[in-house]
């Protein structure tokens, strides 16, 4: 199984994955492209198979910013949120993240 990494760059977008989490649990990860630890855990993430939702911190950190606020949980990179019903249910953050981990915690 592989990941869809879809990105997001914009606060609309985000408001719509907010929205969306009513419905079906959304994955949000924000990933660092300069940092080592983050290009093992983007890895990681990979071998899960479903839609992530990717915030690249150095093109978007207005809404890795934004989503920090909006879930109460500091800014780390990289980390996994997990949101159902607009609410985080999961969050980790570098090697703490595991794909076992997003799959438990993002089913339907």
């Amino acid at each position: 199984m592989n990941a869809n990494f879809i990105k997001v760059e914009s606060s609309d977008v985000l408001e719509e994955l907010f929205s969306k989490s009513n419905e079906k649990p959304v994955v949000l990860f924000k990933h660092s492209v300069t940092c080592p630890i983050s290009f093992d855990v983007y890895n990681e993430v990979s071998n899960v198979g479903k839609d992530i939702y990717l915030v690249v911190v150095q093109s978007a950190r207005a809404i890795s910013n934004l989503i920090a606020e909006k879930t109460n949980i500091r800014h780390e990179s990289p980390q996994a949120i997990i949101l159902k019903n607009g609410a985080p249910v999961y969050h980790a953050s570098h090697y703490d993240i595991s794909s076992d981990d997003i799959e438990n915690f993002s089913k339907d």
